[in-house]
């Protein structure tokens, strides 16, 4: 890394949900949205709508300009670097399941809801894992 830069402050970065971006010593930018928990929880909640009534999607359902987002867990002086790909990816596949199975959070704002899933790390972390990986049919890799 040759440089981080903070882009918390209102802008353009701001409006595309960017909060810091790195730069590598190659010239390669990631550009990561922060998220902060200020409990200590074992999960990771996933924000589905930013604010329910007016179906306005949260980060996890919505296309993002970031690479990452940089998940961190203050009390226990954890972060996670989720990537956004993988993570949307995994969210599409395992929605339907994930809220059958894990805890509803409803925040409620100033005129609006937020509403989040709390999907146990384990899970979250294998299903994004699992998206790295896929089955091959003797079609894809037969020789010609």
């Amino acid at each position: 890394m040759v440089g981080m830069f903070d882009h918390r402050k209102d802008g353009e970065h701001q409006r595309h949900g960017i909060d810091r971006s790195v730069v590598l010593e190659n010239g390669k930018q990631h550009w990561i949205d922060e998220k902060v928990r200020w409990k200590a929880y074992n999960d990771i909640a996933l924000e589905e709508w930013s604010d329910e009534s007016r179906k306005k999607p949260g980060w996890v359902s919505k296309p993002l300009m970031c690479d990452y987002i940089a998940y961190a867990i203050a009390p226990l002086g954890m972060c996670y670097l989720l990537p956004v790909i993988q993570l949307q990816t995994a969210w599409r596949m395992n929605c339907s399941a994930w809220q059958n199975e894990c805890f509803e959070i409803k925040a409620p704002n100033r005129g609006y809801t937020t509403i989040s899933w709390a999907v146990p790390m384990e899970k979250l972390f294998r299903a994004i894992g699992n998206c790295h990986r896929m089955k091959l049919s003797k079609m894809h890799y037969a020789r010609k």
